[in-house]
C-alpha cells in the first residue's frame, strides 16, 4: 500500500524544485536569489520527509529552516523597498525579542528526564511558533506600508507565505494542545505548501525586473505590528506557564490550562477596550521608534474631522476640547471663552465636572499665556483649588488677541512634552481658535438677525398705531359737530371699539416669538366690509366695493389681512384727496377669483407714481414723499403678502391714478 505521506510529501518537494529553476533561470536581481533558496528549502524539507532518510533530530532542523529561510526572503524584501534605514530596525527588534523568549521558553522547560536532555519537540514547536508569528509580524507591515497602487508586487506572496505561517502556527499550536502530531493536519501540510506555490510562481513571473517598491511606513501599522507583537509574546508566555505546570501533576495541567485560557481573554478584552492601556503601549514601543512622534498628514485629517463631526461630539466646546486633547492623549479638558468684560468664563466640558468660574485678564493663568504665544504647564502655577484636573493650558489666538484656551486633563499614561508637541498644539489651536471665532460670529449675527426681525414687526405695528391714532383724531374732529346725533355716536363707539381691538391685536403680535406663523383661513368679502365701513365713517369718501361672486377662503392670518387692506385703502384715500382736493371721486375696490388666487384691486385717481419712483422708492423703508409719512405702509404690505406666500402688483402711471393688486393665495376652506 501506497504510504499518503510520501506521496503527497513528494510531489511538494518535485513541485518546489521545478519552481527553485525557473527562478533561478529568469532570475533579475538578488532578490530572486532569496526567493530561490525559500523554494529550494522546502523542496530540500518536503524530500526528507517523504524518503524518512534523515534523522529524526535532523529533519525537525529541516523543518524549521523552511520557514526561516522564507522570513530572511521577507526581511530582505521589507529592507529593500523601505525609505530610510530606521524603519526595517523595529522589524529586527520585534523578531530579537520572539527568538530570545522562544530560546529562553526552551531553555527552561525543553529538559526532561533526570539526565537533562533536550525535547527536541518541545523545541520545535517553540521555535516554530515563533517564526510563525514573526513572519506574520513582517508581512504585515510590509502589507499596510505599501501604497495601494503599487500593493499587486507583493500582493500574492504576502498571501501564500502568510497561509503557509499560519497553518505552521495552527500544526504546532494543536501538537501543543493535544500533546501529539495530528496525523491528518501533518499530512495536508505539503497540500497548503503546493497550494501556494502558484501564487509565488506569478509573483516572480511579475517582479523578474525590479522587486523594489517605494513604501513609507505608517504609524498606524506601527501600532498594529505592536499588537500582534504583544498577542504572540502573550501566547508564547502561555505556553511557557502550562508547561511549567505541568511539572506540579496531571489534575494541575488541566486545571491550569483553562485558567490560563480564562485569563488570556479577560487580558486581552482589557488590552482592547483599555484606552490607557494602548496609550501605554503606543508610548512605548511607537514613539520611540520614529524621529518624529507623529504623522502630521493624519492628525491635521483628525482634527478636521473632529471639528467638523455631525454625529457624537455635536456641541461645539466637546468638539474643539477634543481636537485639542487628542493630541496628547488627554481624557477631557475645559474651555475659556473671552467675554465683552475681558475676564474668561467658562464654556463647556468634556469628560470633565463644570467649572462655573470667571478667570480674569490678570490672572497667573493667562498672564503664562504670553498673549497666545506660551503652552503652560499648570504644575509651574500656584495649584488652584477650583481646577485639581488640569495638567495642560493651551491658548487660542485668534486676530492677534487671545480670544480663549482650554486646560486639559493629565493623560492617562505618562507623556512626555517637547517642542515637537508644543509646536503641534500651537497649530491645531490657531485653527479650533478660528472655528471658535466663527462660531461666536455666527451667534452675533442670528442674534442680530433676530433684533433686526424684531425691529421691523416693532415698525409695522407702530404704523399700525398710526394709523389707529389717525382715525381717533378725525372721529374726535368729527364729534365736536356732531356729538349729538345719536347715529354718530353709535358710530363713535363702534370706531372706539374697533381701534382698542386693533391696538390689542398689535401688542399680541408684538408678543408673538419670532419664526411662529399663523396658518388661518378667512373669508375676504366678511373681513373687507367692516374695513370699508371704517373708512367710509373717518374719511368721509365714497368706498365702491364689488364683488365676482363666491369666493374659497385664504391662507392669511386674519390680522394681517386687516393691516394690509388698512394701509393701502388709506394711501388710496390720501392720494385721491390729494389729486382732488374740492370733489374727491370714489375709490374702488374689487374682489375676484383666479385659479388658485384671490386678487383685490384697491384702486385710486391720484397723482399717480412714476416707475422710477415704484423701483426705487415705494417699497423702501423709511422713505416717504408724505408730509409726516413713515414710509413703511407699502413695505409692510409686501411683506405681510409674501410671508403669507402672496405678493403685491403695482399698476400706475403719473397723473392717471393707481391700482395697488393683492394677490393671495385661495384655498378650499371656512375661517377660522
Amino acid at each position: 500500500m501506497v504510504d499518503i505521506s510520501f506521496v503527497l510529501h513528494g510531489f511538494c518537494a518535485a513541485l518546489y524544485a521545478l519552481l527553485t529553476i525557473l527562478v533561478l533561470l529568469g532570475r533579475r536581481g538578488g532578490t530572486a536569489l532569496f526567493l530561490a533558496a525559500g523554494c529550494f528549502a522546502t523542496a530540500v524539507w518536503a524530500a526528507a520527509v517523504a524518503t524518512r532518510l534523515v534523522p529524526p533530530a535532523l529533519m525537525l532542523t529541516l523543518d524549521l529552516l523552511r520557514p526561516a529561510v522564507w522570513l530572511v526572503f521577507l526581511i530582505h524584501l521589507y529592507r529593500r523597498t523601505a525609505l530610510g534605514g530606521r524603519q526595517p530596525r523595529q522589524i529586527y527588534i520585534m523578531l530579537g525579542l520572539i527568538g530570545a523568549l522562544a530560546v529562553t521558553a526552551i531553555v527552561l522547560f525543553g529538559r526532561v528526564g533526570p539526565d537533562g536532555a533536550l525535547n527536541l519537540r518541545t523545541a520545535w514547536i517553540m521555535m516554530l511558533i515563533a517564526l510563525a508569528i514573526g513572519t506574520l509580524l513582517v508581512i504585515e507591515n510590509l502589507y499596510l506600508s505599501t501604497p495601494e497602487d503599487v500593493r499587486w508586487h507583493i500582493t500574492l506572496p504576502c498571501i501564500a507565505l502568510a497561509g503557509i505561517a499560519t497553518y505552521d502556527a495552527v500544526l504546532a499550536g494543536d501538537t501543543l494542545l493535544f500533546r501529539g502530531l495530528s496525523p491528518v493536519l501533518f499530512n495536508v501540510r505539503p497540500i497548503a505548501i503546493s497550494i501556494v506555490a502558484p501564487l509565488l510562481a506569478i509573483a516572480a513571473a511579475r517582479n523578474r525586473r525590479n522587486w523594489q517598491v517605494d513604501l513609507h511606513i505608517s504609524r498606524t501599522a506601527v501600532f498594529h505590528s505592536a499588537t500582534l507583537l504583544v498577542a504572540g509574546l502573550f501566547l508564547l508566555g502561555l505556553v511557557g506557564a502550562g508547561q511549567a505546570l505541568r511539572y506540579f501533576g496531571a489534575d494541575w495541567s488541566g486545571v491550569a490550562q483553562i485558567a490560563l485560557i480564562f485569563a488570556g481573554l479577560v487580558t486581552a478584552a482589557v488590552l482592547v477596550t483599555s484606552r490607557s492601556a494602548r496609550s501605554r503601549l503606543r508610548f512605548l514601543l511607537i514613539d520611540h521608534l520614529f524621529a518624529q512622534r507623529y504623522d502630521y498628514r493624519r492628525e491635521w485629517m483628525r482634527c478636521i474631522a473632529t471639528l467638523s463631526a455631525t454625529e457624537g461630539y455635536t456641541a461645539l466646546h466637546a468638539r474643539v476640547i477634543r481636537a485639542i486633547a487628542d493630541i496628547v492623549d488627554s481624557p477631557g479638558g475645559l474651555l475659556f471663552v473671552r467675554e465683552a468684560s475681558g475676564s474668561f468664563e467658562w464654556a463647556g466640558s468634556w469628560s470633565l465636572p463644570a467649572a462655573t468660574i470667571a478667570i480674569p485678564p490678570d490672572d497667573p493663568i493667562v498672564a503664562g499665556l504670553r498673549n497666545g504665544d506660551w503652552i503652560v504647564e499648570m504644575a509651574t502655577l500656584p495649584p488652584r483649588e477650583e481646577l485639581p484636573r488640569a495638567w495642560l493650558a493651551v491658548p487660542l489666538p485668534h486676530g492677534g488677541q487671545l480670544i480663549g484656551f482650554i486646560l486639559l486633563a493629565r493623560p492617562r499614561a505618562p507623556f512626555r512634552l517637547d517642542r515637537e508637541v508644543y509646536d503641534l498644539l500651537r497649530v491645531v489651536a490657531r485653527q479650533v481658535a478660528t472655528v471658535v471665532a466663527e462660531q461666536r460670529a455666527a451667534e452675533v449675527l442670528m442674534q442680530t438677525r433676530q433684533l433686526h426681525e424684531y425691529s421691523k414687526r416693532f415698525a409695522f405695528v407702530a404704523h399700525d398705531i398710526k394709523n389707529v391714532s389717525t382715525q381717533l383724531t378725525l372721529l374726535l374732529s368729527n364729534a365736536e359737530v356732531h356729538l349729538d346725533n345719536p347715529e354718530f355716536q353709535r358710530d363713535m363707539l363702534g370706531t372706539i371699539r374697533a381701534a382698542i381691538n386693533k391696538i390689542g391685536a398689535l401688542v399680541k403680535r408684538l408678543e408673538t416669538p419670532h419664526g411662529e406663523i399663523s396658518h388661518a383661513v378667512i373669508l375676504p368679502d366678511e373681513r373687507l366690509e367692516p374695513i370699508i365701513a371704517n373708512a367710509r365713517r373717518t374719511s368721509g369718501l365714497e368706498i365702491t366695493y364689488e364683488t365676482a361672486g363666491v369666493l374659497s377662503g385664504i391662507a392669511i392670518a386674519g390680522a394681517s389681512f386687516d393691516a394690509i387692506i388698512t394701509h393701502i385703502l388709506n394711501n388710496a384715500v390720501e392720494a385721491t384727496r390729494t389729486q382732488h382736493p374740492a370733489n374727491p371721486p370714489a375709490v374702488a375696490i374689487t374682489l375676484r377669483h383666479e385659479g388658485r388666487r384671490a386678487v383685490i384691486d384697491i384702486t385710486d385717481e391720484g397723482p399717480g407714481m412714476t416707475p422710477d419712483f415704484v423701483r426705487d422708492g415705494l417699497f423702501r423703508p423709511f422713505r416717504t414723499s408724505k408730509p409726516g409719512g413713515s414710509g413703511i405702509g407699502a413695505y409692510q404690505a409686501r411683506e405681510l403678502l409674501r410671508e403669507a406666500g402672496g405678493d403685491l402688483v403695482v399698476i400706475t402711471q403719473p397723473n392717471a391714478g393707481t391700482t395697488m393688486r393683492l394677490l393671495l393665495p385661495a384655498v378650499a376652506g371656512t375661517a377660522e
